[in-house]
């Protein structure tokens, strides 16, 4: 150990499989304050230097983790020799054959965090291999961006490279790395990527034994590949794309680290164009396509638990009507038995159905969605809709969702209950575009929905939160289609919000939207236009639908103050706008009271806007300060 280290009372200690290692954690000596001095002497400023690596706003919140971090430690009982394996310029380390191998790997992304701010993961980083004798370390990778893996054998190194969208292996045997899947005709990366950065991957279902094939994903299917490139690649599953089906391998026994091949794989299946989802089986080694067990209208355990010693499973299985009851079958699935019914109570209340809905957006794009209606549903009627949305929510057709008090967002099963359509349309985006985006694909579903007949084109209402909340108050900038909207911790002003903490994290917002979400793919000075053109603060004048708001004064992900600078604004234009704030609560309410409160008002604001009942006192005359905590101002007022 270096010169004054000490045994770290934050890492656990951990033998390796065979005994003959143990590992535990080091650290330096901890820095003592100077205790002469009395605590009104002490200066409290935090010092922002422009070459720190972090922000001061990371540093304070990642304080607590840097005072117990732990370096990782080598002992040899037998031989009573210790080793420093991990150390300040070279913190993570990865063990490998469940700590029996004789070399680490050890990871540094320190000499990059400077431009994590801007660039977002994965990270660069170096690699290095570390010599279980005296702890030295070689450089093996360089500025490499990529999350590394050991395979199970030791063998091999591995990782997705994001820059050639393509599955790598270091062979320590070798010293050499191995492009496995470049230059396949197959994508292994994700083919609904619209973000300004490197589309990231399906995934790796494993490694077999002694690390024979590495199993990686594409869309749809699951390919095997030698990682010495002695043999072709081959499909596996054989059907997956030409089915639209998307397989995935389930581990059944957590203590065995490979994937065997001599008996049949288990795999969890989904179908992209019905939702449907069940479990399929697989002889990884003949020449046919996953055989059936159990596949339907659900949504089936995409994680069964498989008994220790009987080929016997636990599973759950759900649908928008049936909630998420636990299941047990005999390995062929062909009869399963119901052991719970946790919700018996669903059956004294109306609680409507769900369908699978598809239209064309604007650009000719097909797109999917779900509406969800209420019960005993009169196509011969006119409804009020509710829009809601978030990315991409129509895989979720089977998805049971109860009516709880909500964090948030609308719940489809408490709104058909009380007799709303619910509409959740997938939304596809064009990187700088992203505000633009949500509008043509939300205004072409329900444009598709009107021609229905259905749904009464003046009792539309639209909801979204966080990134949906900020589609929401730019959808409303552009038409005036909708009665009434409701936005929870909108991004109104990206020009303020690109400069911003997010204070959960501590980190800066700016990789955010020239690399992810926000999906700008500038910077605020490459392009300022764009930002002002996707901020709906810049148009706050064109806004005439009625607006309510929560934006939570401890918001971690979106500062407080865009709500504000949105709010402050349409109250100037004196357009009607309401905004909650939670005190002391997060981006997501916690506290059960204040989730209940939020589900109260947003449903008397959707009701007055979209049913016309009578507005609430807290609508009509609000809640002053004194009132705070002592009146509620549900109470209904006189139409």
């Amino acid at each position: 150990m270096p010169k004054d280290w000490l045994v770290s009372p934050h890492a656990a200690l951990q033998f390796s499989k065979d005994g003959t290692k143990l590992y535990f954690g080091t650290n330096p000596p901890p820095l003592v304050a100077d205790t002469t001095r009395l605590p009104e002497e002490i200066v409290k400023v935090d010092i922002w230097n422009w070459q720190d690596t972090r922000l001061q706003s990371q540093q304070a919140v990642e304080l607590e983790n840097d005072q117990k971090r732990a370096y990782l430690a080598l002992a040899y009982p037998r031989l009573r020799r210790l080793v420093q394996l991990g150390t300040p310029e070279v913190p993570q380390v990865l063990t490998g054959q469940e700590g029996n191998a004789e070399f680490a790997i050890g990871l540094s992304a320190l000499p990059y965090q400077k431009e994590l701010s801007w660039e977002g993961y994965p990270a660069l980083q170096d690699v290095y291999l570390i010599n279980y004798r005296d702890g030295r370390r070689q450089l093996i990778k360089e500025k490499l961006r990529a999350e590394v893996r050991l395979s199970p054998g030791g063998q091999y190194l591995y990782w997705y490279a994001v820059q050639d969208t393509a599955w790598c292996v270091y062979s320590f045997k070798t010293a050499q790395t191995l492009h496995l899947t470049k230059g396949q005709k197959v994508k292994f990366y994700n083919e609904f990527h619209d973000y300004p950065n490197y589309p990231d991957d399906y995934g790796t279902a494993g490694w077999t034994e002694n690390d024979a094939y590495l199993l990686i994903y594409d869309r749809y299917d699951i390919w095997k590949f030698q990682p010495e490139k002695r043999e072709a690649p081959a499909r596996l599953t054989q059907n997956g794309r030409e089915n639209r089906i998307r397989y995935r391998y389930i581990p059944l026994d957590p203590e065995v680290p490979y994937i065997k091949t001599n008996e049949p794989l288990m795999l969890y299946a989904f179908d992209e164009e019905t939702k449907a989802s069940g479990y399929f089986a697989l002889n990884f080694t003949g020449n046919t396509p996953p055989a059936k067990l159990l596949f339907g209208d659900y949504a089936y355990d995409p994680r069964p638990e498989k008994a220790r010693n009987a080929n016997r499973f636990l599973f759950t299985r759900e649908s928008f009507t049936e909630f998420p009851d636990l299941y047990f079958s005999e390995g062929t699935f062909t009869k399963i038995n119901r052991l719970s019914q946790a919700n018996p109570q669903q059956d004294n209340y109306y609680w409507g159905n769900v369908e699978l809905v598809k239209w064309t957006n604007m650009n000719g794009e097909d797109l999917q969605g779900l509406l969800y209606k209420p019960e005993n549903f009169d196509p011969g009627k006119k409804y009020p809709m509710i829009t809601y949305f978030y990315e991409r929510l129509s895989d979720n057709l089977h998805r049971h969702i109860a009516p709880t008090p909500s964090p948030s967002t609308v719940r489809a099963s408490e709104y058909t209950s009380n007799g709303y359509l619910v509409f959740m349309p997938d939304i596809p985006y064009r990187v700088g575009y992203p505000g633009r985006s949500a509008y043509e694909a939300v205004v072409s579903g329900i444009t598709s929905l009107l021609k229905e007949g259905f749904v009464d084109r003046d009792k539309l209402g639209l909801q979204g939160q966080s990134w949906g909340g900020y589609q929401v108050a730019y959808i409303i900038t552009q038409t005036d289609m909708f009665a009434a909207a409701m936005a929870g911790a909108p991004v109104s002003n990206m020009t303020s919000a690109y400069g911003g903490i997010r204070w959960e994290s501590g980190m800066s917002r700016m990789f955010q939207y020239e690399h992810t979400q926000s999906r700008i793919g500038k910077t605020l000075w490459e392009d300022p236009l764009l930002y002002m053109e996707n901020s709906p603060l810049f148009r706050a004048d064109r806004i005439t639908t009625p607006l309510l708001m929560m934006h939570n004064d401890a918001d971690g992900a979106v500062p407080w103050y865009q709500g504000i600078e949105l709010f402050v604004a349409l109250r100037r234009l004196n357009k009607p706008v309401w905004m909650l704030t939670y005190n002391g609560e997060a981006h997501n309410l916690r506290q059960t009271p204040n989730r209940k409160d939020l589900s109260v008002r947003m449903q008397q604001f959707f009701d007055y806007y979209l049913k016309f009942s009578p507005a609430p006192r807290w609508m009509q005359a609000g809640v002053p300060a004194l009132e705070k905590g002592i009146k509620r101002g549900y109470e209904l007022t006189e139409p």
